[in-house]
């Protein structure tokens, strides 16, 4: 074989070997450097627990760029039973979540922040680990926000995630 014909092979074949490189540790990572944001508002599933079930919506607001992050949460409920006049406004703070988001872990299909937070209300503290992992997109994405030792499973009404 020629020397000219073995270097295309040869350069090929690195090519070839770089790119699987590429595509698998991108595969592979877990962390991300990229910008996630998101905000709008969303309805905890099974509001307040039994016996009540007592609805709860929440406003949210997050973002994540360059390493760095702030995390906003405000939960609502309504102060009226269920069933009577009002009780469909959304008019007393149950809890707020307010934090600095210190690291972010993206998936396929879902991206994890982590961080400290104080919390007023339901949990309420400072210094309070947090977990909020979200999926990208419109009303019908979900979020997961665990603090204080409280979960809250949710879905999105209104607003936009991306990463």
């Amino acid at each position: 074989m020629k020397t000219g014909a073995k270097l295309s092979i040869l350069a090929i074949a690195t090519i070839g070997i770089v790119l699987t490189w590429a595509v698998l540790a991108r595969a592979g990572s877990n962390s991300t450097s990229g910008a996630v944001s998101g905000g709008g508002t969303s309805i905890v599933a099974g509001g307040t627990g039994a016996p009540t079930f007592k609805p709860i919506i929440t406003k949210f607001a997050f973002v994540w760029r360059n390493g760095q992050g702030h995390f906003e949460c405000l939960a609502l409920a309504p102060s009226a039973a269920a069933g009577s006049a009002g009780s469909g406004n959304f008019d007393t703070n149950i809890m707020y979540v307010t934090g600095k988001i210190t690291s972010a872990q993206s998936q396929e299909e879902s991206t994890t922040l982590k961080g400290s937070a104080t919390v007023t209300g339901a949990g309420a503290g400072t210094d309070r680990s947090f977990t909020f992992t979200v999926t990208r997109g419109g009303p019908g994405a979900t979020l997961v926000l665990s603090v204080s030792g409280l979960t809250f499973n949710e879905t999105l009404l209104d607003g936009q995630i991306t990463f």
